[in-house]
Formats: C-alpha cells, structure tokens, sequence
C-alpha cells in the first residue's frame, strides 16, 4: 500500500534507511540532503518504507505543482526490492491529486512501459573507475589529453585545500554572471548543502591553482552509494586556455581509479558539456522526467508563464 505522508510524518531515519538500501539509492535523496534543498518536502511511502519516493512540491497562483530544487538532477522511486514499471506507475497513479502541475525529473533505476504518457529522457555521462589509471586515460579523447598536457605545462597544481565560497566566487564571476535564475538566496542554500555533506562525510572538495597560487579552477563533489557526484564547478576565463578544470578532473579520477567507484558526471542534456565529458570516456546513462498539467483555462496560462520567466 502507497501512503501520502506530509513533511511532519515521515519517519527520516527509516527514509534513509530504505535509500541506503535502494540498488538505484543516490546522495539526492537522502533526508538531510532533502531538507536543505527543499526543507518542506513530502513523500509517498510503500509499506513500512519498503519503497519510497520524495515530492517537492509548492504553490503558485492558488495550485499545489511539484517541481525540480535546484541541486537535485535524479529523485523519483526507491526501494529496497526490485523496482518493475509497474511498481513506477503505481507510484505514479498516487501522486495527491492536489498537485495539478509537474515537471520532475527520476532517476536511471525508473524505468516504463512504452506506453506511458508525459515522460522525457534526458543524458547524464557516467565513467566506471573499476581500472587502473593507465587504462582509463587510454580512452581519454585526443581533445582531452591535449588539454591535460597544456595544464601540466602551465604548472597548473591540484589542493585539497579550498573553500567552497571560493568556488561559487569564481563561478559567479565568470559562467555565473548568465545564470539569472540563481540568487543570493540559491547560493546561501548551496554552501549551507556543502557544509552539511562535508560534515556527514558525504563531500569532497578540490582546486586548481596556476603558478601565481591563484584559484583558477575548482569543483566539489558529493559522494554516496558507491559514486561521486561532479555537482558544482567554476573556472576563471581570464585562465581558460590552461584547462585547470580539466586537469583537476583527471587527478580526481586518477586519484580513484581502480576502486570500482562510478564518477557521475551530472549531465548533460547540453550537447558541449556532453562532449566535454565524454572526453573522459564517460558513456550515456538515461534518466526520466515526469510532466503533467491538469489545469485548465486562465490558470494553464499563467502557469505556463510563470514556468517560461
């Protein structure tokens, strides 16, 4: 039986429980993670949290929709036992009829029948580390291994040793400046996320500095389930031509090579951030979305407004 539970109800350390235990369980999904992103979040339970599956919903305009947070690419279903498209529709058929709006996006382990209605695919670049170094950089592109080579020569060197308001600093400085949906409050929640996941023990940060012992490059990573998570990343363009980002991704995957940890590269629907990764030798993993829109007349139309600002 699938049961609608609010914020208040849900019983967090049997939810982590069952996410640890889920083949298909991810950083994302866990409670402490949920309640940073999204703190009001609520949740459809199977049984005794057999399987579970998160929803994040709000209201705009009157109408209860649910939606994506910001620093979440994959919930959907989890369970401890197999999950069948038919668990996933059952799942999905129970949905609260309060939400008349969605646009979420699952994960990899959700899959459907053929048949079923509303749902998108999107790409996210994944790279098994169950080699050795020497075998994974082989498969590395031509395009990449020129890159790592100019970052070499340029002196560019990796620390551990880097804030991460450093690195959402030199994001905002640079790629950041076209990013207009994040503000001041996004990046507060995400340092808050950083903070909490270094102290679980759940994060990992590094930098990329040039001769000059300047930050040029950094990334933080999030780790669970037997995978690291590429989450955030900035690079000063002023530096660009040193490919310090590259760099700093192949000594993080040296680094790991050979534990037979998956790096999950988060993305990318975008076809240059693809190619980018996949210069690596990551390869395609699929992932759902769910849409629907139950509203009608004046209210569909300011929610499809409302979706496009």
């Amino acid at each position: 039986m699938i049961t609608y539970l609010t914020h208040n109800q849900i019983n967090k350390q049997h939810w982590d429980e069952c996410i640890e235990q889920s083949s298909n369980g991810n950083v994302y999904a866990l409670s402490w993670y949920l309640d940073i992103v999204h703190p009001c979040w609520e949740a459809l339970v199977e049984d005794d949290y057999v399987s579970v599956m998160p929803l994040t919903g709000n209201k705009k305009f009157g109408v209860s929709y649910l939606f994506q947070p910001f620093f979440v690419q994959q919930l959907g279903v989890f369970s401890k036992e197999t999950i069948s498209a038919e668990k996933i529709c059952r799942f999905i058929n129970a949905i609260p009829e309060k939400f008349k709006f969605a646009e979420i996006k699952l994960n990899s382990g959700n899959l459907f029948s053929s048949d079923f209605e509303n749902i998108d695919n999107h790409r996210n670049i994944e790279l098994d580390l169950s080699y050795d170094y020497a075998v994974l950089s082989r498969n590395y592109s031509s395009n990449t291994k020129r890159d790592i080579a100019k970052a070499r020569s340029a002196g560019i060197t990796i620390t551990d040793d880097v804030a991460s308001a450093e690195i959402v600093r030199l994001f905002r400085n640079n790629r950041g400046k076209e990013v207009k949906h994040w503000g001041d409050d996004e990046y507060e929640r995400f340092l808050r996320l950083v903070a909490e996941a270094l102290r679980r023990g759940h994060c990992f940060i590094k930098g990329a500095k040039n001769t000059d012992n300047q930050l040029v490059a950094g990334a933080i990573f999030m780790t669970s389930h037997n995978r690291i998570v590429f989450l955030f990343s900035g690079a000063d363009e002023l530096n660009k031509e040193f490919h310090a980002l590259s760099f700093l991704i192949d000594e993080t995957i040296k680094e790991y090579s050979g534990t037979g940890i998956t790096f999950d590269f988060e993305g990318s629907d975008n076809d240059g951030l693809a190619r980018f990764y996949k210069g690596f030798g990551g390869h395609e993993v699929s992932y759902p979305s769910l849409r629907f829109n139950k509203t009608r007349g004046i209210l569909r139309l300011a929610l499809k407004i409302f979706k496009n600002k």
